[in-house]
């Protein structure tokens, strides 16, 4: 998708979480790109467990790792996180969630206060009564005092009850009562914007606030979006709350995201999936990430185009090579990300047979056209669109993974991207144009 027939960015005041800009827009402020958040699901006074899964989610590329802050141990281990995470070169700042108890624990740690880059409070779950209001200012007055950003993350599980109870008693005297969906719609909004201007007051600069009102429903966090842009400047989080697992969770996270992306609303997002047992909980960053690259907002790392087969590819051999190509890419990003600039715009091609094949591998920066069922055992392999080495045999996979490796060294160099048009640096025996490899023939 072209970035033109993207929304430009909403205009917002911009919040640094750490070292990473947020929003931007007012004041001549240039707008930063959106970030990839996550979180863990350690227990966070397992300081090695937190340790090592931050690790993880920041290699796979998430720019914000929030962990659950709920208990005296866990606040104890915060500062412990921090250290030991910087001692392993990695910088990513680290958001405290806390709910019920946060007032206590930052007063009572500072260590975890101070370590922290961003806290999120969510007005619901601060306090009831009477205490709500002291406990909330306790939070905002640390946040001042440590001069940490804050996020205002209303949720409609944990909506404040009395402020809904008097909403419900408001809207029941109208001539024309809203429904009880956009009763709850308006109720986040208002909780939210309520809370941001008691953080204002109390002490809170505006440059240090993001808003969320998560729900789980794709068409009302649509709706709430929409709404809540238009009537504040603050930066806002995105995501579905309790997406789901697997296929769910990713179609229901991509269809909400990229609705309100493409109108230039939002300036976080995180996609909250349950993860299935022993998964990789670094499955949110990488479906965070293709969300954005795929709609022309971002560029994460090189995208893998392959057929989705048909009866013209009854071998498996091109899926392989595809899921190969595309784990290697992967696990070479957080190495290349330094190393070379713009490599995250390099474009990979896996075709299965003559139909597409060629044409697809000819748009991509390299490109392989497998043989399809009964076609020539050779495998011709396309550069910036021109065709250079035909391929056969057994050890097609690795030849072509050494084909985007040169080409990798050859077009993006350290500091700056080396644009060498349609030429690629080969091992001595592939450098011939069209050459034929004659090994074995592929089954």
């Amino acid at each position: 998708m072209s970035l033109s027939l993207l929304n430009q960015p909403r205009n917002t005041l911009q919040v640094m979480i750490g070292h990473v800009p947020v929003g931007g827009g007012l004041a001549g402020v240039l707008p930063s790109p959106v970030v990839v958040q996550s979180m863990t699901n350690t227990d966070t006074a397992d300081a090695e467990a937190t340790i090592k899964q931050v690790f993880e989610l920041w290699q796979a590329g998430s720019e914000v790792v929030r962990i659950t802050v709920n208990s005296p141990e866990a606040a104890a281990q915060v500062g412990r996180i921090r250290r030991g995470l910087d001692a392993l070169g990695c910088n990513v700042p680290l958001v405290g969630d806390f709910h019920y108890n946060g007032h206590k624990l930052l007063a009572q740690y500072p260590d975890c206060a101070e370590a922290l880059a961003k806290y999120r409070i969510n007005p619901g779950n601060v306090g009831k009564g009477s205490k709500r209001d002291e406990q909330f200012a306790a939070m905002i007055e640390a946040a001042v005092h440590y001069k940490k950003a804050v996020r205002i993350g209303v949720n409609w599980g944990s909506l404040d009850q009395a402020k809904m109870a008097q909403m419900m008693d408001d809207n029941a005297k109208l001539a024309e009562p809203l429904s009880s969906a956009a009763l709850m719609r308006e109720a986040l909004i208002q909780s939210a914007l309520e809370s941001a201007a008691q953080a204002v007051a109390l002490g809170l600069s505006p440059n240090q606030i993001i808003i969320s009102c998560k729900v789980s429903n794709v068409q009302d966090l649509v709706k709430v979006y929409t709404d809540l842009a238009s009537r504040s400047d603050y930066p806002l989080h995105l995501g579905l709350t309790e997406a789901g697992m697997g296929s769910k969770g990713i179609v229901a996270s991509t269809a909400a995201l990229a609705l309100l992306l493409q109108q230039g609303i939002g300036n976080t997002i995180r996609v909250s999936l349950t993860p299935e047992p022993n998964e990789s909980r670094t499955k949110e960053v990488i479906v965070a990430q293709e969300i954005l690259q795929t709609m022309g907002i971002r560029s994460f790392t090189p995208l893998v185009t392959a057929c989705p087969g048909c009866g013209r590819t009854t071998s498996t051999y091109f899926q392989e090579l595809a899921m190969q190509i595309q784990t290697y890419l992967r696990n070479q990003m957080p190495v290349w990300r330094g190393q070379y600039a713009g490599v995250e715009n390099m474009s990979v091609a896996v075709m299965g047979c003559v139909v597409n094949g060629p044409g697809e591998s000819k748009l991509a920066n390299i490109g392989i056209s497998l043989p399809g069922t009964g076609e020539t055992p050779v495998a011709p392999v396309f550069v910036d669109g021109e065709k250079t080495v035909t391929l056969k045999g057994d050890n097609i996979a690795q030849e072509f993974q050494a084909i985007v490796e040169n080409y990798v060294q050859t077009n993006y160099a350290e500091g700056g991207k080396l644009h060498c048009s349609n030429l690629l640096s080969q091992p001595d025996n592939l450098k011939q144009t069209n050459k034929t490899i004659p090994i074995k023939a592929v089954e």
